[in-house]
């Protein structure tokens, strides 16, 4: 299997954290998804990553579908409990946590795409409540139990804050920066996917 993903991509990085959990071996081959002479364009119609491509050539997009799919291969019911409450509550964690990794990505994205003149401070604005309000409501009652798709997808999503926003919100989340200390002890596939702050 081949996983088209950028080393800064939380998506990417969950993923590759998701696959080294399993044991499943992934290449990984980088994206550009700004290029469109990148094959991504054709191997995903959206060109997003990650993107990973199964041996005979099929393509899944976007994280939640490939952790999914890798779950399934590994025998089922290792990230993505089988049982109808836990279920639900390791997809609705991966569903904060993968929209506020979203919400912090628009804000690079506006910084990144847009000329400083054509800046939309309400969108930044907006996107930054996103992220707040979720950072609230996980500092309130910060993930427990056994390593799920949802845990991941927060400690990607919490990494990436760390990468692109200098760490700010840890100031007034020690619970979450707890919990993120422990994920990291636990898992060392996350260490081994940071990226350093150029």
């Amino acid at each position: 299997m081949i996983l088209r993903s950028a080393p800064a991509s939380p998506f990417g990085r969950k993923v590759k954290i998701a696959a080294a959990l399993l044991g499943l071996s992934v290449s990984v081959v980088e994206a550009d998804t700004a290029s469109p002479t990148d094959s991504l364009r054709r191997e995903n119609p959206l060109g997003k990553i990650p993107t990973l491509i199964l041996e005979d050539g099929t393509t899944l997009f976007d994280s939640a579908v490939i952790v999914a799919y890798l779950d399934a291969v590994a025998g089922g019911n290792r990230l993505i409990p089988a049982e109808l409450g836990p279920r639900f509550a390791a997809l609705r964690l991966e569903s904060l946590a993968d929209g506020l990794g979203d919400a912090a990505l628009l804000q690079v994205y506006e910084g990144r795409w847009r000329a400083a003149e054509k800046r939309e401070a309400a969108w930044v604005e907006h996107q930054a409540g996103k992220v707040e309000r979720a950072l609230a409501a996980l500092e309130a009652e910060p993930p427990a139990g056994a390593i799920t798709v949802g845990s991941i997808a927060l400690a990607c999503a919490l990494g990436y804050l760390d990468l692109r926003f200098d760490g700010r919100w840890r100031g007034g989340h020690p619970r979450l920066v707890a919990w993120l200390d422990g994920f990291a002890a636990a898992v060392p596939a996350f260490e081994a996917t940071r990226v350093k702050p150029a």
